[in-house]
């Protein structure tokens, strides 16, 4: 990248912001750092001892515009004036991950999806960290990658994408891209066009050559669809539930097989993670180890030892035969369903929160076949009432973690499940979803 320009702007003092001022710096760039909120006092210290000058609280329009290149936080919408009259102006705007890409001289493998995109890089980081390689994990989970780049490069790269940050990715490459699935999601950050979010995701291809490769959901109609339309240049791997690929993966009679330098097949009963989603997400994980040429031993044994992230399908404990799991990370309808279409008991399914204007009945069918009873935690639950009632049985509602947890324990028997999946956002009554699946666990923990 030429730099004759020295003067960057990031927008954002976040993980990701301080990690790019930190290379900026390194780089002999001329940094200034604004964040429309406050900044948290561990980033703010860093930006001290960088000598970095900041603002919180609020955006310096002439000093934002007088910059040559700006780097924007995912988070911030294109709709807000600021941006608006970045783009007027003509200004480049570039992702942290991009910023991070000019720099490293490390290989990628660059995952995104609606769902199990986080599940997909945390078992894609651990397969090739168990076989000893030098990798990072960055983008949405773990450290920030312009930070990495700056501390020390590494060999590999796990990198996890929303489609935020691949919009503002250009010249940015991928070794290795993989694309989990696709369905509605943030399209209020798309002018409600599928297609523009499509295009979005699809992203991760750009600058990819016939050297590389593309792992992708050959069951995901949206992906298969836009597949006969492009024209990839790049080497293709598809993954399916349904039916054998050659090369790429498949899991057929409770078999995951990975045909990828040499045949590879294991048990889906030796799978550390449970439900078809998570089978999905290892046969993407499997594939990208063995194209990274990682022993099959070492595959198989990562994919059974592996442990989920907090907050995500995660088992918390069993009381009197009574299985409680926290999935408080599911924020959206299809989040939920993945949860409820694993579960192999009878569930009483915690729900509720701020819908995103949820479409329940995309689960109707599922929770006739899974629940037994539902308890809605929100301080709204009249949808979730109307659409349920007449499916399920039993539906009550709770005030706190602490009361959801007693009625599902009261509710459940020797032999089901608890599982508290909430499809919506949790700011009616927690902070975040974190906060709404710690109060859960510790809920649990005290019956």
């Amino acid at each position: 990248m030429s730099q004759k320009t020295k003067n960057i702007v990031i927008l954002g003092a976040g993980e990701s912001g301080v990690g790019a001022a930190i290379l900026a710096v390194q780089k002999g760039w001329h940094v200034f750092v604004s964040d429309a909120s406050s900044i948290k006092s561990e980033f703010q210290k860093e930006l001290n001892r960088l000598g970095v000058e900041s603002e919180e609280g609020k955006h310096s329009m002439d000093r934002i515009l007088a910059a040559d290149v700006i780097i924007k936080s995912p988070g911030i919408p294109e709709k807000t004036p600021l941006m608006k009259a970045i783009r007027e102006k003509g200004l480049k705007v570039i992702s942290e991950i991009e910023f991070g890409g000019y720099y490293s001289k490390g290989k990628t493998i660059c995952i995104t999806g609606s769902n199990g995109k986080t599940t997909t890089s945390l078992l894609t980081h651990h397969i090739l960290k168990n076989a000893g390689l030098d990798v990072g994990l960055a983008g949405n989970v773990g450290y920030s990658f312009a930070k990495q780049v700056a501390e020390g490069d590494h060999e590999w790269y796990v990198i996890e994408l929303s489609s935020f940050q691949l919009d503002d990715m250009h010249e940015f490459h991928a070794n290795i891209a993989i694309l989990t699935n696709i369905t509605p999601d943030h399209l209020d950050r798309y002018e409600y066009d599928m297609q523009n979010y499509v295009d979005s995701k699809f992203r991760i291809l750009q600058n990819q050559t016939n050297q590389d490769w593309f792992i992708f959901n050959a069951d995901d109609p949206i992906i298969s669809n836009e597949m006969k339309k492009r024209m990839p240049q790049m080497n293709l791997a598809p993954f399916s539930l349904k039916m054998e690929q050659n090369p790429g993966a498949h899991a057929l009679n409770k078999q995951l097989t990975i045909n990828i330098n040499q045949q590879f097949a294991m048990s889906i009963h030796e799978l550390a993670l449970k439900g078809k989603h998570n089978t999905q997400n290892a046969l993407a994980a499997g594939i990208a180890a063995r194209l990274v040429e990682i022993r099959k031993d070492i595959v198989r044994e990562s994919l059974e030892d592996f442990t989920n992230v907090e907050h995500r399908l995660e088992f918390v404990a069993k009381v009197n035969g009574i299985e409680f799991i926290n999935d408080s990370k599911a924020t959206n309808i299809n989040s939920a369903w993945f949860a409820l279409e694993s579960m192999e008991k009878p569930t009483v399914w915690i729900v509720g929160g701020v819908d995103k204007g949820n479409d329940y009945a995309e689960l109707t069918a599922l929770v006739r076949e899974k629940v037994k009873a539902i308890v809605c935690l929100g301080v709204d639950n009249q949808k979730i009432l109307d659409a349920f009632s007449g499916v399920v049985d039993t539906i009550v509602e709770a005030g706190s973690a602490m009361e959801a947890v007693a009625y599902g324990y009261r509710l459940a028997q020797n032999e089901e499940i608890v599982l508290l999946s909430p499809a919506c956002a949790s700011f009616d009554l927690f902070e975040n979803y974190e906060d709404r699946g710690n109060q859960f666990k510790q809920a649990v923990r005290s019956l």
